[in-house]
């Protein structure tokens, strides 16, 4: 069990403001107090390249009244980044402000020349912004500008060498960017660009002139929380200050019914919202539609002002998950059989693995379900057309996108296409070459380690003393977020007697621990964890808040748990 160094110096130079339980968190993670701050004040200000010339052209836009066409991405953060886009147009007078989605099945991702021939034939636009892509959508980009339309590209993901040749590009992550975050979500872009065209207008007396209210975009933060906690990118101050507005929004209810209506349907209560309901509840059911048919409907979901026609677009949503639910057992069960029927050396380094049944839209959870068990990378394939798409999911020690250039580089049209960021990535290759490519993408990330399989050990924040496992310090840790991906969450481990325990759910272990040493019981629960046949357990936990009928306790929540012998 590896336990995080607590920087002294750090804590040495926190204020009494902050509570002594958190200052030993904070110095392990080497937070400044200074970053502690989460109000909007302290949001980095937009330096990012192009941002003069997308203004510019979006001014010009909204004062003919251009036709604007948003196209976003398949996923909760594109969901997301389109409302962000119409809602922010409508605000500012746009007319004929609308969005269209690829549909993941006949358009492929992102700008591609199928999504622009469907947006010239239905929409007819002057203008279109990406959110969340584009910024590997060369094809794309040159249909639209021969056909007449100006392109703005706003996304987060890694760019190649070379880029599409847009209008403009906003996207933090473009060689010579000085914008000093790299992890905002596509959302995060999309809010940052219209907040700065509401400051250009502002001092062009745009809204004066054509009388029109000064614009509060503070009420697209719940939104821009929703999509930065389910794209998991990491959590630096920028990233935190955004989901905590947000979630501050949400609790006050002062925000889109579409996501009330999808806390009511997982049975989460808007005023206690914490990030990781978000994440596990509402962002889950958006990506199904997307993932199993046309993500519209949660565009629509968050879109509509009226609560009853949110919750008839939640009910479709959730009966999408139940069914992305259903297909992802069956395949998470198929996958697993293969890799059990591998030789014990095959996919040490890493795990290719393909079925002619299996979903596209569901492959890449599977994925990061195997990284998961087995600590390596995984691409998991789905037959698409003539070709297979591919989902991959890394781990801290390989950074995906970087080893998939190589890849390329040495393998020429061994890969198709590919795009992503450091844990993730997307692909297509040809049905025939299959095993090509996952003898290369073994030996390529086996030769990236240096032959040596990284060790997955659990990073804790040490062993808690028993005055330590209490309510109001479970109460402090839940007020000290929001958590997440390079903010982790506090867990704690020690030795515990089981005092008591039975399985509920689905297959859930309820059950009372004991500190060794210490007569205090605490409720506790793992989730898809059998019983176990001892008396004694070592126990990694985080302090948890049960709340149920009113009440409030302390719960440990239990990420492992191993008998002591």
């Amino acid at each position: 069990m590896l336990s995080r160094a607590v920087d002294e110096a750090l804590y040495q130079s926190y204020s009494d403001d902050i509570p002594t339980f958190l200052k030993n968190i904070y110095a392990a993670r080497g937070v400044a107090e200074s970053q502690l701050s989460l109000t909007l004040a302290e949001l980095l200000k937009p330096n990012f390249l192009d941002l003069d010339k997308a203004l510019l052209l979006l001014e010009q836009a909204l004062t003919k009244q251009n036709r604007i066409l948003i196209i976003g991405d398949f996923d909760c953060d594109g969901a997301t980044a389109s409302v962000v886009a119409v809602k922010s147009l409508r605000m500012m007078g746009a007319q004929q402000v609308d969005f269209l989605v690829p549909n993941r099945f006949e358009h492929g991702y992102g700008l591609s020349p199928e999504i622009v021939e469907l947006a010239i034939k239905e929409k007819q636009p002057d203008l279109i912004i990406t959110v969340d892509n584009g910024i590997s959508s060369f094809e794309g980009t040159e249909l639209a500008k021969k056909s007449g339309i100006s392109v703005i590209i706003t996304d987060h993901h890694l760019p190649s060498d070379s880029v599409p040749k847009a209008d403009a590009i906003i996207n933090p992550n473009l060689k010579g960017c000085n914008f000093p975050s790299k992890n905002l979500a596509g959302v995060g872009v999309c809010f940052y660009l219209f907040t700065s065209l509401k400051s250009h207008l502002h001092k062009n007396n745009y809204f004066t002139n054509n009388n029109i209210p000064l614009p509060d975009l503070r009420h697209v933060l719940d939104l821009v929380a929703l999509g930065t906690v389910a794209d998991v990118v990491k959590l630096d101050q920028n990233n935190r200050i955004l989901i905590s507005e947000g979630i501050r929004r949400i609790r006050a209810k002062q925000c889109a019914p579409g996501i009330l209506a999808l806390l009511e349907i997982s049975k989460r209560q808007a005023e206690t919202l914490q990030a990781s309901d978000l994440g596990f509840s509402v962002a889950p059911r958006l990506n199904a539609a997307g993932r199993l048919s046309d993500i519209s409907r949660g565009i629509k979901c968050l879109l509509t002002d009226d609560i009853n026609d949110a919750r008839r677009y939640a009910k479709e949503l959730e009966e999408f998950n139940q069914k992305r639910k259903q297909e992802q057992t069956r395949i998470q069960d198929e996958a697993q059989a293969i890799v059990d029927a591998q030789d014990v050396t095959e996919g040490k380094f890493a795990l290719s693995l393909f079925d002619p049944s299996w979903h596209e839209g569901i492959v890449g959870i599977v994925a990061g379900k195997l990284k998961e068990d087995y600590h390596c990378p995984v691409a998991v394939f789905a037959k698409s057309g003539d070709f297979l798409k591919g989902s991959i999911r890394s781990i801290p020690s390989v950074h995906i996108k970087d080893l998939l250039d190589l890849v390329d580089r040495h393998n020429p049209g061994l890969i198709l296409k590919f795009g992503g960021h450091a844990m993730a990535a997307g692909l297509s290759i040809k049905a025939e070459d299959f095993y090509s490519f996952k003898r290369v993408f073994h030996d390529a990330i086996k030769a990236h380690l240096n032959g040596e399989m990284p060790k997955m050990e659990l990073l804790t924040d040490g062993k808690l003393e028993a005055f330590d496992i209490s309510l109001n310090n479970a109460e402090i840790i839940k007020e000290a977020g929001p958590w997440g991906q390079g903010f982790e969450e506090p867990i704690f481990y020690g030795e515990f007697e089981i005092v008591e325990q039975k399985v509920v759910g689905e297959k859930h272990l309820k059950c009372r621990l004991k500190l060794v040493g210490n007569n205090q019981v605490h409720d506790a629960i793992a989730f898809f964890q059998e019983p176990l046949d001892t008396k004694k357990a070592t126990v990694v936990y985080k302090l948890s808040l049960n709340i149920w009928r009113g009440n409030i306790s302390l719960q440990l929540m239990v990420e492992q748990i191993t008998s002591l012998t």
